[in-house]
């Protein structure tokens, strides 16, 4: 799993805030790219974690519309970065699929209710 730390920007208890340890990456089993940004002081979960389901975006556009769906915005990424992120999707193309028994549970698991 990569992890790089950059700024998100967004309306965080009625105050426009920027998380400058926020963090993106990819995440080879699930074959997403994911965004963590604004910890909860007492849980510490974050306020915006998107990328949590398989396949959830698989293209890094995608995360950030999602991300500016919720209020949010990813500070426009330096070229190297948004260069490594797609490396690292495609560094981890030549992963097994998953076995289908995790692959069976994940399906059921991501379907609505």
């Amino acid at each position: 799993m990569s992890r790089y730390t950059i700024t998100v920007t967004g309306t965080v208890t009625g105050k426009v805030r920027s998380d400058p340890d926020a963090v993106i990456g990819y995440d080879p089993p699930l074959r997403t790219y994911f965004l963590q940004a604004f910890p909860h002081e007492e849980t510490d979960e974050p306020a915006l974690w998107l990328g949590t389901a398989d396949r959830a975006f698989e293209a890094l556009e995608d995360l950030r519309h999602a991300a500016i769906s919720q209020g949010y915005d990813v500070m426009p990424l330096p070229p190297e970065l948004a260069a490594k992120l797609v490396d690292d999707k495609a560094a981890s193309s030549g992963r097994p699929e998953r076995d289908s028994i995790l692959g069976e549970l994940l399906k059921h698991l991501n379907q609505p209710n």
